[in-house]
C-alpha cells in the first residue's frame, strides 16, 4: 500500500552531530520500507508506524524543503535514509528524493549524508557530485553480509550485496565520498570472523574510504517480536539461544564483538580504510553571520 501525505514539517535537528557522520538535520520524504529487512529497528513501537510495509508519501518534500532550507540561519549537513531508504523502488518513478538532493545542492551552505541499501543511488551520482563540489556529500551504503542466500531472507527484498557494492564502486570512482555501514551485526548469524572479513575486502575493492561498523544489533517490542518470528522460519534453533543470552535487552552486542573489533581495525589499517566515526570526513558549515545588535 502506497499513500500521499502532507508533511508539516521536514527537517528535525540533530543533537549530537558528531555521534553520526556530522548530521546538523535529518529528513525523511518516506515513511515505511519494502526492503523486508528482519532486524529492522524502525518497526518499533516508538517510531509509531503500524503497518511498516505502508508506503506514506511526503508529496509536498520538495516544496516544504526550499521552504524550511530559507529560513535556516545555521547551515550545515543534511542526512537521510534514517527511518526508511530514501532508494525503495517506488522513487524510480516518484524521484522525490531525487528532488530533495537538487534542492540541497542549489542551496548554499548545506551538504548531504544518504544511507541505503539500493543501487538506485547511482541514478542521482550527478547532483552528490555537484554537491560534492560546492560543499560536501557523503553516502554510506548498508551491508551486514556478503552471503547473497544469507541477504536474501534477512534482507529479502533489498538488491543483492554485490548490487550494492558495484553502486559504491561506481560512486566512489566519480570523486563521491561513500563506503560501508556494517551494521547490524547479527549475533550468531552474521558475525563470523569470515563474514567481516569479506566485507571489508570486497567494500576496499569496492573504492569504500570508510566501514563504520556495529558489532550487535537492537531488540524492543515489535521489533524483537518480528525478528524472532522470521528467525524461527529459517533458523529456529537460535530464538531460544537469543532468549536466553539477551532477555530482553535493547543492546544486542555479538559475543565476538571484542574479537571481531580488533579484526576490524586490523583489516581497515591494512588497507587504509577509516573504521571510527571519529575519523570521517566532515563538512564544516560556515559560521552565521554576526546579528548587529540596535542600541
Amino acid at each position: 500500500m502506497v499513500h500521499e501525505i502532507e508533511a508539516r514539517t521536514l527537517l528535525s535537528r540533530q543533537k549530537q552531530p558528531e555521534n553520526w557522520f556530522g548530521v546538523d538535520y535529518n529528513l525523511n520524504v518516506y515513511r515505511g520500507c519494502v526492503h523486508g529487512c528482519i532486524y529492522c529497528d524502525s518497526r518499533s513501537e516508538c517510531y509509531g508506524i503500524e503497518v511498516f510495509e505502508d508506503i506514506a508519501v511526503k508529496k509536498n518534500a520538495v516544496q516544504l524543503l526550499k521552504k524550511e532550507l530559507a529560513g535556516k540561519r545555521h547551515k550545515g549537513m543534511i542526512g537521510t535514509g534514517s527511518m526508511s531508504d530514501p532508494y525503495m523502488p517506488i522513487e524510480r518513478s516518484l524521484r522525490l528524493t531525487r528532488g530533495v538532493l537538487e534542492t540541497i545542492a542549489a542551496a548554499p551552505g548545506f551538504a548531504v549524508q544518504t544511507v541505503t541499501k539500493s543501487d538506485l543511488i547511482v541514478r542521482d551520482a550527478d547532483v552528490l557530485q555537484e554537491i560534492s563540489q560546492r560543499t560536501h556529500a557523503t553516502v554510506a551504503v548498508s551491508i551486514s553480509t556478503c552471503d547473497e542466500e544469507q541477504a536474501s531472507w534477512i534482507e529479502p527484498h533489498a538488491p543483492a550485496p554485490a548490487a550494492r557494492l558495484q553502486a559504491l564502486a561506481t560512486l566512489a570512482k566519480q570523486d563521491i565520498y561513500s563506503g560501508v555501514l556494517l551494521m547490524p551485526t547479527l549475533p550468531f548469524l552474521t558475525d563470523s570472523r569470515a563474514n567481516i572479513v569479506k566485507i571489508v575486502e570486497r567494500a576496499h575493492a569496492s573504492g569504500a574510504q570508510f566501514i563504520i561498523p556495529w558489532l550487535g544489533m537492537s531488540l524492543r517490542d515489535r521489533q524483537r517480536d518480528y525478528y524472532y518470528e522470521k528467525l524461527a522460519e529459517r533458523a529456529p534453533g537460535l530464538v531460544p539461544q537469543y532468549q536466553r543470552t539477551y532477555g530482553e535487552r535493547y543492546n544486542c552486542m555479538s559475543p565476538r564483538a571484542k574479537s571481531l573489533w580488533e579484526l576490524l581495525h586490523e583489516l581497515c589499517d591494512k588497507y587504509g580504510v577509516v573504521c571510527e566515526m571519529k575519523d570521517v570526513k566532515r563538512f564544516v558549515p560556515p559560521e552565521p553571520p554576526e546579528q548587529l545588535q540596535l542600541f
